[in-house]
């Protein structure tokens, strides 16, 4: 099935999942704030917690990065680890990007 990273990798892929979620959440009610009339009121603590929000799962999808870099380093998977690495890593960059645009 896996190799000795495997139970790693998929428990922080878990976790990075479900906090990257709740980070785009929270940057939807961002975006959402900015369009809404009286903007400026609390926009500063919403621009604070999607930014935080997004650099915890951004640092949660590196992590899970890694793991998967050592998945492929060790060998001995299945197709459907391979696919999950592709994705982790894929991801990984999807969301620096994110954490980019609510910066800018």
């Amino acid at each position: 099935m896996g190799n000795w990273a495997t139970g790693f990798f998929v428990t922080f892929t878990l976790i990075e999942g479900v906090v990257g979620i709740a980070s785009i959440l929270v940057g939807f009610d961002y975006y959402r704030a900015l369009e809404s009339p009286s903007k400026y009121a609390a926009l500063s603590a919403r621009n604070s917690a999607a930014i935080s929000s997004a650099l915890i799962a951004w640092t949660l999808t590196i992590l899970a990065m890694g793991f998967a870099w050592k998945e492929i380093e060790l060998e001995g998977r299945n197709v459907r680890l391979r696919t999950m690495e592709a994705f982790t890593i894929i991801l990984s960059v999807t969301q620096l990007v994110y954490v980019a645009a609510l910066y800018g």
